[in-house]
């Protein structure tokens, strides 16, 4: 799938098909994150992955909306080490729904509520649990090709270009000393 595409045609899933994603799926998505870009270099975090139903079913209850993990093939949460800064989560984050929807499946980021039984549920103490991904087969079919980039644009629901992006060359006022 062409990488813009990818990007513009991405949407939160929350309904999965009762299927399986295959392995070597998953570790794209695993890998997707696992080489993303971060601070000094430094891979300030785990990539837990669950694929067990009732590990699945046990954290729905610690998660902001429980529904999302109804159906889902398998998450992965992404915990930082102590003292990371939450902006390589976003890049490591991004990638994994990026990778997984090259590859047909759907994603959600999901918040995470109880923090102490999150840990317990995982059996995973250390870091901090940023969220919690859920992956699935889309039950209700997208084809990201079958709309031109624009029609997605149009479709996302978004403030205007007009409202959210300022051309900061337009109010650059000249320093003392600039020809």
């Amino acid at each position: 799938m062409d990488t813009f595409l990818a990007i513009v045609s991405r949407r939160e899933v929350r309904d999965y098909e009762d299927r399986p994603v295959d392995a070597a799926s998953i570790e794209r998505v695993i890998d997707a994150g696992r080489v993303s870009g971060s601070s000094k270099n430094r891979q300030p975090w785990k990539l837990l992955v669950i694929r067990d139903r009732s590990t699945l079913d046990d954290l729905a209850a610690v998660i902001t909306r429980p529904t999302n993990l109804q159906g889902a093939a398998f998450a992965i949460a992404f915990v930082l080490d102590d003292g990371a800064t939450p902006f390589d989560a976003g890049r490591a984050t991004q990638n994994m729904m990026l990778a997984a929807w090259n590859e047909g499946v759907g994603s959600c980021p999901n918040s995470i509520k109880d923090l102490a039984s999150f840990k317990r549920i995982v059996g995973f103490e250390e870091g901090r649990p940023v969220t919690l991904l859920t992956f699935g087969f889309p039950a209700k079919k997208a084809r990201p090709e079958g709309r031109g980039v624009q029609d997605w644009i149009a479709a996302a629901d978004r403030k205007p270009k007009e409202e959210t992006v300022i051309e900061v060359d337009d109010y650059h006022l000249p320093i003392a000393g600039d020809a």
